[in-house]
């Protein structure tokens, strides 16, 4: 028999002692209730801390009734404090499982804080009320006094209720794993007309068991502000929520402030207990039904997996009239009435022409398993459209289940009698999920292991069936390091990892509990096939609803491509242009390379891919291996940055780290760029002569890193420097422009161009001397140059200058004297921007 242990479900509570609790003032519960006359109210002395009364509408509960004593309410945990005040008149005689042959005493507190919300007496001048004011509570120790217990136990608990008259099983305490041996247990009671109700769990994980069984009421918690509490686990099996928070009875005569869902539960029992004493006639699943449709609906969409149908309302289930089809208003798809995908509902069929629409979340891929109930039996069309928008047709009946696939995300069903009956048939329909299959299957032996590339990387799977587990192979061809990480998605999961070389002895990790993730650390490996091997827990033997994710980082030890070059003597011989890997395994170790500078040229050294925390250093030396310079990249800059002019010869680089690394490489890059006249970018230029000319007589000057820019545009002031300086001009006048002031650069160069007529402002009083310069603007300067008037007759030499435009005259002159030649097309294009290589090219013309 399963000895699985599990926490009551309050354990986590027992350490959020400090939460506050929220009230509610009786102002406020008077106008969510409107002006109703409360006709029976307790009168105990600290009622007014159970504030959850009044959000669970309790007052006008009890306008109806307040409490029964013709059923045994049993609630299995820790037993009760058996000589509270508040709690002896309700109590009747029940087990101690944990030590046979004693009372069922509470050492622990949580049995006696369930049994003060269900049935503390009323009106005795005594602490609180109870939501049952007379009951008759069985009191089941099935849980040590630390909290803990075992599945056998719990299910011996259940039994014994059942066996010996419980109508009513409070469970305020789970498990993360189904089992057999439970499910059974669950079926029991089920079919002895006994109603389990259980508590989802305080981890805001998935719904815990038995609470995930399909016949049991599951119960999560909720907030002062009607939402699902954080930590109230959630999941397709939630039914409904009670209030979070507490007031209730403890040890030792004591009352006290808990919380969690383990609180909620009993609310909800206690309710139940009250609609059976209305509905005496009704089933389990009829109570079910009835607290399902009588909830206040939290989410606006009639269902969802934090707060299921909604709050339990006390006053609505026993004022609103039970329907046996709660779905009444279902007979079209849009709709359709949420279901959970996991848990049994009842419903009717008026005639053989009602459909029944429900709509239900898949939360992954996988399949749905459709069991149905009816009498008298038939058969029943199902139409399923799933989340994708397929649509297939399926024959359901008690005899013939139906399986079928489902995509993540919302699907709907259509269920309708296959024949024409004109009577009311009254139906339950259960349905329960399975996870799909994982894309790496058929991988369940070792022989099969599914074989991954030799790579980090990072894959899902499922355990799908039944002693589910998966087994990978990673093939290291290269030394290096690996590691690997298993994590869950769900509690439902106790992962555990294996690794295993081929031929040598594997590791097991399992390390942590339910949910939590295992870690094979970063280790050496070397050439061979490792097997990774993913399962759970022992004991967790069917499919589990819920992924795991297997994050393998494996690090091949990288080679330096370029072999030995720790000495200038084997230097890596550089090419311009070229990128060079390399890496630093050793400490204090060094790269060497070597460049050969042919002539003047500025260098550009780039020294990129430096891992995050390093700092690297790139020396150069000159062929002496005397130092020239040094760079030292940034904290935390991937990349450090050399440029300097260069004689010819040959330059060694050293390449050194503060700290070793053979898991990525750096990538070394020189650019070699020759200087022609000074400058790096002119070399086989259609102008380079006249622009090394030019730059001889020291008529231009160039930008930051050797620069000319031959094709750049040439602004204004530009213009007026390098004709300043080509004609020597030193005479010059104050000029007054509206941009233009002395604290300008070029501001000397225009006032001599000025002073020599050459240039000229606009008409509004601007220069514009950053303005770039048209062709028709730069002829105009060199015309005015060599005083050149213009001449007006003959036509005009261009096909894209008019005879009306402002320097027609000019471009005449020049032309017919030979100093402008236009392009090859007949055109002069006036407006366009005159280059810098242009422009020199025009003075040298001219100077020449």
């Amino acid at each position: 028999m399963p000895d699985k242990k599990f926490n009551i479900i309050v354990i986590l509570c027992l350490v959020l002692l400090g939460l506050s609790l929220v009230p509610f003032s009786s102002a406020i519960a008077a106008e969510e209730a409107g002006d109703v006359q409360i006709s029976a109210y307790p009168t105990d002395p600290l009622v007014e801390k159970q504030a959850y009364l009044q959000q669970i509408h309790m007052n006008e509960a009890w306008d109806v009734a307040t409490g029964n004593d013709s059923i045994v309410i049993a609630f299995v945990d820790t037993g009760v404090d058996l000589n509270h005040p508040d709690l002896t008149p309700n109590l009747v005689q029940g087990i101690n499982l944990i030590e046979p042959g004693q009372p069922p005493r509470d050492e622990n507190g949580h049995g006696t804080n369930v049994a003060g919300i269900i049935g503390a007496a009323a009106n005795n001048d005594k602490g609180i009320a109870g939501i049952l004011w007379k009951a008759k509570l069985m009191p089941v120790k099935a849980v040590e006094n630390d909290g803990t217990g075992s599945e056998a136990k719990l299910g011996e608990g259940i039994r014994y209720a059942v066996d010996h008259g419980a109508k009513i099983v409070v469970l305020s305490l789970g498990l993360n794993k189904y089992s057999d041996y439970m499910s059974e247990i669950v079926r029991y009671a089920e079919a002895k007309g006994v109603l389990l109700v259980a508590a989802t769990g305080n981890e805001g994980n998935s719904v815990k068991y038995p609470a995930a069984y399909p016949t049991v009421l599951a119960v999560g918690g909720m907030t002062a502000d009607k939402k699902a509490h954080k930590q109230s686990n959630r999941g397709p099996e939630v039914d409904l929520v009670a209030p979070w928070d507490v007031f209730t009875t403890g040890i030792g005569g004591r009352y006290e402030h808990k919380d969690g869902t383990s609180m909620a539960a009993p609310q909800v029992a206690a309710v139940c207990a009250l609609a059976w004493g209305k509905y005496p006639w009704m089933k389990p699943y009829q109570i079910r039904s009835l607290l399902r449709q009588t909830a206040e609906d939290l989410s606006g969409t009639g269902w969802s997996p934090g707060t299921g149908y909604g709050l339990l309302r006390a006053d609505r289930v026993l004022k609103d009239p039970y329907s046996e089809h709660m779905y009444k208003r279902n007979d079209r798809k849009e709709l359709a009435t949420p279901i959970s995908v996991s848990k049994t509902v009842s419903g009717s069929f008026e005639n053989g022409s009602d459909p029944n629409w429900f709509s239900f979340e898949a939360p992954y891929d996988g399949s749905v398993k459709l069991e149905l109930e009816m009498e008298p039996k038939g058969e029943v069309a199902v139409t399923h459209t799933d989340a994708g928008g397929a649509v297939k047709d399926y024959s359901l009946s008690a005899a013939s289940p139906v399986t079928m696939p489902v995509t993540k995300g919302k699907n709907y069903l259509k269920l309708q009698l296959q024949n024409t009956a004109k009577r009311k048939l009254e139906f339950r329909l259960t349905t329960s999920f399975e996870i799909y299959q994982d894309a790496y299957a058929d991988n369940g032996k070792q022989y099969k292991a599914y074989v991954l590339p030799a790579q980090s990387q990072t894959l899902k799977g499922t355990f799908h069936r039944n002693n589910d587990q998966d087994w990978y192979m990673l093939p290291v061809t290269q030394t290096g390091k690996l590691s690997v990480r298993l994590s869950v998605d769900t509690n439902r999961m106790d992962p555990v990892l294996f690794v295993q070389k081929r031929g040598e002895k594997g590791t097991t990790i399992d390390e942590g509990g339910e949910g939590e993730p295992e870690s094979f650390p970063e280790t050496d490996v070397y050439p061979g096939d490792y097997y990774i091997r993913v399962s759970n827990a022992e004991g967790y033997v069917p499919p589990i609803t819920g992924e795991y994710t297997l994050a393998i980082q494996y690090k091949p030890k990288l080679l330096d491509p370029n072999g030995p070059h720790d000495k200038p003597y084997s230097a890596t011989v550089m090419q311009s242009g070229a990128k060079y890997q390399g890496l630093l395994d050793k400490i204090g170790g060094a790269n060497w390379f070597s460049l050969n500078i042919e002539e003047e040229s500025l260098v550009e050294l780039r020294l990129s891919g430096i891992p995050r925390n390093i700092r690297m250093t790139m020396s150069a030396y000159n062929g002496k291996l005397n130092p020239v310079d040094a760079v030292t990249n940034p904290d935390g800059a991937s990349e450090a940055l050399f440029s300097q002019l260069w004689q010819p010869g040959v330059y060694y680089i050293r390449l050194t780290a503060d700290a070793a690394f053979d898991d990525r490489f750096y990538e070394l890059k020189a650019e070699v760029k020759p200087l022609a006249g000074g400058y790096t970018d002119i070399k086989g230029h259609w102008a380079e002569a006249v622009i090394k000319q030019a730059s001889e007589r020291n008529m231009i000057d160039g930008y930051e890193h050797y620069r000319f820019m031959p094709d750049r545009p040439i602004t204004r002031a530009e213009a007026a420097a390098v004709l300043v300086r080509g004609l020597k001009l030193t005479k010059q006048r104050e000029v007054r422009y509206t941009d233009l002031g002395p604290e300008h650069w070029a501001y000397p160069f225009i006032a001599k161009a000025a002073q020599a007529e050459i240039i000229d402002g606009y008409p509004d009083g601007s220069l514009a001397p950053d303005r770039y310069l048209t062709r028709m603007e730069m002829a105009a300067m060199m015309a005015r140059s060599m005083k050149m008037s213009g001449k007006q007759r003959g036509l005009s030499p261009f096909t894209d200058v008019k005879e009306t435009d402002w320097g027609v005259g000019i471009l005449k002159q020049l032309k017919a004297e030979g100093w402008i030649t236009g392009f090859p097309d007949g055109t002069f294009r006036p407006e366009s921007q005159a280059t810098r290589a242009e422009f020199v090219t025009l003075l040298a013309r001219m100077m020449n």
